[in-house]
């Protein structure tokens, strides 16, 4: 497979602070509509991985490439236009908005000053919202003060305002945090739905859920990939055990 055919090429990806690697000479692929958890012990540099894709944190070496396209010494703002979503663990909603207005402030207007001045809820946006709505499974909420949503109906929301972006590439933290039983079930259906037309990848702890959803399990050590595979074959590896799945 060449690096085009992939949605994400990460390649000697290094990151240090104060001398300390948090990710070290790191190289990962995902391929376009994958579903790709990463897992590891706190510290193994999961959240760092993200950071540096979305460009919250600059790399000191390697690449990172988006579509073909070099992220590492582009501007954050840019990569979102370039089509890739993060969602942090808390999520930041507008509380005091309806569900519908959270979608509808969060369609890319032309992107710019000018086009937010002269934009209107056009039947493009309120069309999109309902389809967004119906993704995350808030259809019936959209009049709904997002301040009144449960915990885990504020996570899809959140996930809702990155998918009117359409990104090719979702990046999610934690997602299942503080969720009820069956608002994880619900996740992950939302989950498997959404990678349908994009690269998603989930970084999570609980690993009934990651067995529910991942297509294939990176697992993270001391900023390295110790292993990486299904989750049968993750769960069996003598590494994973010892570092991580054994404690």
């Amino acid at each position: 497979m060449s690096n085009t055919d992939f949605a994400l090429a990460v390649e000697d990806l290094t990151v240090s602070f104060d001398g300390f690697k948090a990710i070290d000479a790191l190289t990962l692929y995902i391929d376009k509509n994958e579903l790709r958890v990463i897992i590891g012990p706190n510290g193994a540099g999961k959240t760092t991985l993200l950071d540096l894709i979305c460009g919250k944190t600059r790399a000191s070496a390697g690449s990172i490439k988006f579509k073909n396209t070099e992220l590492t010494k582009m501007a954050e703002h840019k990569r979102v236009r370039l089509g890739i979503g993060r969602k942090f663990q808390t999520p930041s909603i507008y509380e005091n908005l309806s569900v519908f207005q959270n979608l509808e402030v969060s369609y890319p207007k032309g992107r710019s000053v000018f086009g937010a001045l002269a934009f209107k809820c056009t039947d493009e946006v309120q069309a999109k919202v309902q389809v967004v709505a119906e993704e995350i499974g808030l259809s019936d909420k959209l009049d709904t003060e997002a301040g009144l949503l449960s915990h885990g109906q504020k996570q899809w929301l959140e996930i809702g305002m990155l998918l009117m972006q359409e990104p090719e590439l979702l990046m999610l933290d934690e997602p299942i945090a503080g969720m009820s039983a069956r608002e994880r079930e619900l996740t992950a259906e939302l989950l498997k739905r959404i990678c349908a037309n994009r690269a998603v990848i989930v970084i999570e702890h609980d690993m009934d859920f990651v067995k529910q959803i991942a297509h294939k399990v990176t697992v993270m050590h001391q900023g390295k990939i110790l292993a990486e595979g299904s989750m049968d074959k993750v769960q069996n590896d003598p590494k994973v055990i010892d570092v991580y799945l054994g404690h």
